[in-house]
């Protein structure tokens, strides 16, 4: 489907072994480390280097709104006053652990909102919005999705795909959506119709996840929420925040969303938090999320946090530059794939609003082969060979490529597509920019081996 963000994923569930006795398919060869003409890949080395250095500034910019993103979490540190006490947490229920609590606190803080509540039980993104839709809407609400259809893995949650689970519509929740516009935006007069009918929530997607369409700016969640509350005051505003975190100066609580959730293992998590997701915003709305992650009278006084909350508060303070640090691979990758003559989406250079990074390849037969030089190029899991396969909670077969550190996790470099025309790449995260450029290099010259692309000769642009 075209649909968008927080790609909940287990990566290493389309893998195999390239080994003698695990042939790989046609093409996978040309990807192994010494195995491509060294003169292609200082061809394709040329062509990083020159785009890289056309991007110096637009890096440089990049980089200079860290100060501002990280004296945001310092300032919460130090109003929360962190201390080595709080890495702690307790055992068992948990109740009234100090440490949780701090970092419920510095994430509201650094979220803009009234509250919230980060916890290592919510497995993904998607069951954090999963807990939020739940834990807020009733039999006879009705949800409205202004940003099209929701990611994959929010369809079977919503009842669009599949029964017999406990979706929103077999517990009488009614769900309408507002396709975006051709040119990927909110539909301003199809939700002025819309708002005529009473809506407990609207569903926001941040993120351009798996749809070729610009990710909305803050700003423009902010207008819409604007727009949502004057017509109908009540209305909680929702947003999938999945990858937007960081990104920008502000986040959607600060300029008048209801409530966010999103995931650990994307932004905010800075590549070391091993699992875990958040929920922010009102105060009121955070707890109910939260009674349906644990119960009814527990709600947010109960679980343990497992004894990493000093990586969480470590991953919070190292997220602002590792989101700078995607960003300005994303910039790489859009602009060394648009100068060989793929379209690409957003554009080297744009305003962007998440991590993703979209090219439109137009084959299975490059995906793989991209996919195969960047599972090659990674800390984990090497010598695997990605192929497509079936992932629960999509409709599509995906094919990835993650060798993370963090299982799943889409903070550190990794990319992924589900099988069908048009056949589009969706490149995220990356902990420094240097591991993206040595991926890149092996992905091109791999296309260029099997005659998919033509690097130009060295030393011409």
């Amino acid at each position: 489907m075209v649909s968008s963000s927080q790609k909940s994923k287990g990566i290493d569930a389309g893998l195999r072994c390239r080994t003698p006795c695990c042939s790989a398919e046609a093409g996978s060869d040309t990807v192994k480390q010494g195995e491509i003409d060294a003169s292609v890949l200082n061809q394709a080395r040329q062509v990083l280097v020159d785009v890289a250095t056309d991007q110096q500034s637009l890096a440089l910019k990049r980089t200079a709104a860290v100060e501002s993103r990280l004296q945001r979490v310092l300032d919460a540190f130090a109003a929360e006053r962190l201390s080595t006490q709080h890495f702690a947490s307790l055992t068992g229920y948990g109740h009234g652990d100090p440490g949780r609590d701090v970092v419920d606190r510095v994430f509201a803080r650094v979220l803009g909102a009234e509250s919230a509540a980060v916890r290592m039980q919510f497995v993904s993104g998607t069951h954090a919005i999963a807990s939020a839709l739940f834990g807020v809407l009733r039999p006879g609400d009705r949800m409205l999705s202004i940003t099209g259809r929701p990611y994959d893995t929010l369809e079977q949650v919503i009842g669009l795909r599949g029964t017999g689970q406990g979706s929103l519509a077999e517990f009488g929740i009614a769900y309408d959506e507002i396709p975006l516009t051709e040119l990927g935006r909110v539909d301003g007069s199809a939700l002025e119709q819309a708002l005529q009918t009473p809506a407990q929530m609207v569903f926001i997607q941040r993120s351009c996840g798996y749809s070729w369409r610009p990710s909305l700016s803050v700003g423009e969640i902010g207008q819409l929420c604007q727009r949502i509350h004057s017509q109908q005051p009540n209305c909680i505003c929702f947003v999938d925040n999945c990858y937007g975190e960081f990104v920008e100066e502000q986040e959607p609580p600060h300029v008048g969303a209801d409530l966010i959730a999103g995931s650990l293992i994307k932004n905010l998590g800075g590549t070391i938090a091993p699992t875990g997701g958040y929920v922010a915003g009102r105060t009121a709305l955070v707890e109910q999320a939260c009674c349906r992650l644990t119960a009814p009278g527990i709600g947010r006084e109960g679980g343990t946090s497992f004894d990493v909350q000093r990586l969480v508060f470590q991953g919070l303070f190292l997220a602002p530059q590792m989101v700078a640090e995607a960003l300005i691979g994303a910039d790489l990758v859009a602009g060394v794939f648009e100068r060989l003559g793929f379209a690409v989406q957003p554009h080297a250079g744009a305003e962007r609003q998440d991590l993703i990074q979209a090219v439109c390849l137009g084959s299975p037969e490059a995906l793989k082969l991209v996919c195969r030089a960047f599972q090659a190029c990674s800390p984990v899991g090497s010598y695997l060979d990605p192929v497509p396969a079936a992932m629960p909670g999509y409709a599509s077969e995906l094919i990835m490529a993650g060798g993370t550190f963090i299982d799943g996790s889409t903070s550190e470099f990794s990319a992924d597509a589900p099988l069908r025309e048009p056949f589009n790449l969706y490149v995220q995260g990356g902990t420094h920019r240097t591991h993206i450029h040595l991926a890149l290099n092996q992905a091109l010259a791999a296309l260029h081996a099997a005659g998919l692309i033509a690097l130009p000769q060295t030393g011409s642009k």
